[in-house]
């Protein structure tokens, strides 16, 4: 299928070629196009749509519940959240990086141990 980036966009305002350009923003990449001119943007709406959908988790708050399993506690993580994960990563192992960050917060990192420790620095 043909992407729409992988043609010549102009820049409405100054009618000049947009280069292409990434935008990183809350750690995801965004493809874009930039007037080097006016430096007017496009964020390609693919990605556009999967980071609105990304915002509307991160501010939905779930209630799941500590369960105790053998010498350990479990707690679920909701379907809709893994399901995200998955089409972002395209895979993802079983194990997981669990970080105390706070007395009262714990982090679940489900990225590659490399990854991690590069988006830490």
């Amino acid at each position: 299928m043909a992407d729409i980036f992988d043609n010549t966009i102009l820049c409405r305002n100054c009618d000049i070629k947009m280069k292409k350009a990434e935008i990183i923003k809350n750690g995801f990449i965004l493809r874009a196009v930039i007037c080097p001119k006016c430096s007017g943007k496009i964020i390609h709406p693919t990605d556009e749509q999967e980071y609105n959908r990304f915002i509307n988790l991160k501010n939905k708050e779930f209630r799941v519940k500590m369960r105790l399993v053998g010498n350990s506690y479990a707690v679920s993580i909701p379907k809709e959240i893994v399901s995200f994960i998955r089409e972002q990563e395209k895979i993802m192992g079983d194990m997981v990086k669990l970080c105390f960050e706070e007395a009262d917060k714990l982090s679940l990192n489900f990225g590659k141990i490399n990854e991690i420790k590069k988006h830490r620095r």
